[in-house]
């Protein structure tokens, strides 16, 4: 029975791809392709290859039987393949001789999961394009709304809310073609034999290869791969990657939301981020959840990389192993991130209004960098820096608007008038290129949309 927590962590629709039904259907699929393609070229006897083939799309198989006996086995390839003939002896004791003819365990559990991932890759971009999609909506509708830029925690100088959306979305596009690199590149069929140099198949071997490619819809390796693990690592860590972009939007979210910024929300909803004891509170949900998966995938990435140089020799002995179960959570916590993200975009409330207040709340002392350049030309910039910073100190120790310090300043006035001295302190001057970025990465998004 799933705990408590469980929903937080994973993503239904995920979960029934890793269920041990589809990966034992995914297994089944690559015995079918195998003896089709063995039939076809002559290797077993074509109508052998037709019951092998027609018994592979039975259904219900015992799967709990099938987890007992892994224990003994050591992989669930051993005791499926047992099942599998037991099945077509039934119907055709000769036939029986031909199943899994040439492959060993891992080519079907490897193969199994490249397409069990295959699928959840396109699951998750199209959870990721869908985040996108909100993500950009949300940008081009704060494009000009000025907000408090923040270096190390501390107030710097504007932006605008829109540049800062469209840093989270640009780094979603790059996890994208990531992801799509991975769906034309990274699923292979797994398909070697015992050492993986397909000696039982012998001169038939690639046109093997080739014919169950095609069934299968996997990328055809140059050899298999039965302990070079790059092809997964990469993957996960493109995982990782998509989760760590994730948990930083959720992170400065929550960073927003904080009474003393107040300058977004989630959505309200009854039952929704109260708290057990202050009736006053509004916790962040979705962006915690978010930021608690970001802080999970790193160790199973870490996992992955950590066995590739221990895959020894031609197989692996407990490195492989490693593997079965770090996967499919890494994808299950990716979808679930996800999930929340786009429940999070969704009922995003943003308060224009806040982050305007919060500008004034260092009284001007936001735009010293841009005086500092305006005296630099008069000045120099080492001088202008340090009258600069006096009258900043000032500002700081007396309470005064930096405007006034600069006023009563008379070795900073002569140059500066009161119409400059407006132009300097006028927020919506002050975002720099904020909407030309916000604007390239727009661009981006939508040519990107167009050709998908």
């Amino acid at each position: 029975m799933a705990g408590l927590y469980h929903n937080i962590f994973t993503d239904k629709q995920i979960e029934n791809l890793f269920s041990a039904e589809t990966q034992v259907s995914y297994m089944l699929a690559f015995e079918r392709a195998l003896a089709n393609a063995e039939g076809t070229l002559g290797v077993i006897p074509a109508d052998a290859a037709e019951v092998i083939a027609a018994v592979c799309r039975e259904s219900k198989w015992n799967t709990e039987a099938l987890a007992e006996q892994t224990l003994l086995a050591g992989n669930p390839a051993i005791p499926l393949v047992k099942m599998l003939t037991q099945r077509v002896a039934q119907r055709d004791t000769e036939a029986a001789k031909y199943v899994h003819f040439g492959a060993t365990s891992q080519d079907v559990l490897d193969t199994a999961l490249m397409l069990q991932l295959q699928a959840a890759t396109t699951y998750i971009t199209h959870k990721n394009n869908e985040l996108q999609n909100q993500l950009a909506k949300l940008a081009s509708a704060h494009r000009d709304t000025v907000m408090i830029g923040r270096t190390l925690l501390q107030q710097a100088r504007p932006i605008t809310f829109g540049y800062k959306v469209a840093g989270w979305l640009e780094a979603l596009l790059r996890a994208g073609q990531g992801l799509e690199f991975a769906q034309q590149n990274t699923f292979a069929l797994q398909l070697g034999g015992a050492v993986g140099t397909l000696a039982t198949l012998g001169e038939h071997g690639p046109a093997v290869v080739t014919h169950v490619v095609e069934a299968l819809g996997l990328a055809a390796p140059l050899l298999p791969w039965h302990s070079q693990r790059d092809r997964l690592v990469d993957f996960a860590a493109k995982l990782g990657i998509l989760c760590g972009n994730l948990g930083k939007m959720a992170q400065d979210l929550t960073l927003l939301m904080q009474t003393e910024v107040g300058e977004v929300a989630e959505a309200a909803a009854p039952g929704k981020g109260g708290s057990s004891a202050m009736p006053h509170k509004r916790n962040p949900v979705s962006a915690t959840f978010i930021v608690a998966i970001a802080r999970r995938t790193p160790a199973l990435v870490g996992t992955l990389l950590a066995g590739l140089a221990h895959h020894e020799q031609e197989r692996a002995a407990g490195a492989w192993h490693a593997e079965w179960e770090v996967l499919p959570e890494l994808v299950r916590l990716t979808a679930a991130a996800l999930g929340h993200a786009n429940d999070l975009i969704s009922g995003l409330e943003v308060n224009a209004e806040r982050m305007l207040r919060n500008l004034e709340l260092t009284q001007g002392l936001i735009y010293a960098e841009d005086v500092t350049a305006l005296l630099t030309p008069k000045l120099g910039k080492a001088e202008a820096h340090q009258l600069v910073e006096e009258a900043s100190h000032r500002a700081q120790r007396e309470g005064l608007h930096l405007r006034e310090c600069l006023a009563q300043h008379f070795d900073i006035y002569k140059y500066l008038n009161n119409n400059t001295l407006e132009h300097v302190f006028d927020a919506h001057r002050a975002t720099g290129l904020s909407q030309f970025f916000t604007d390239q990465v727009l661009a981006r998004f939508h040519t990107s949309t167009s050709t998908t």
